[in-house]
């Protein structure tokens, strides 16, 4: 999967969105775990892309 393919990195949140559905967590906690991978994703993008410091400390990441 490449960032220049959205339907496959769409689909892929939905299938992880299924793996948790199926863990038994809610629509609303598993929507809160989502956003807090992305939140962690963007971060050590942004990171990468723009250097400088790390927004989210070592030990959390």
């Amino acid at each position: 999967m490449t960032a220049q393919d959205p339907k496959a990195m769409v689909q892929k949140l939905w299938d992880f969105c299924d793996v948790l559905r199926d863990d038994g967590l809610s629509y609303g906690d598993y929507i809160e775990q989502l956003t807090y991978l992305l939140f962690l994703k963007m971060a050590d993008k942004q990171r990468e892309m723009l250097g400088g410091d790390r927004i989210v400390p070592v030990e959390l990441s």
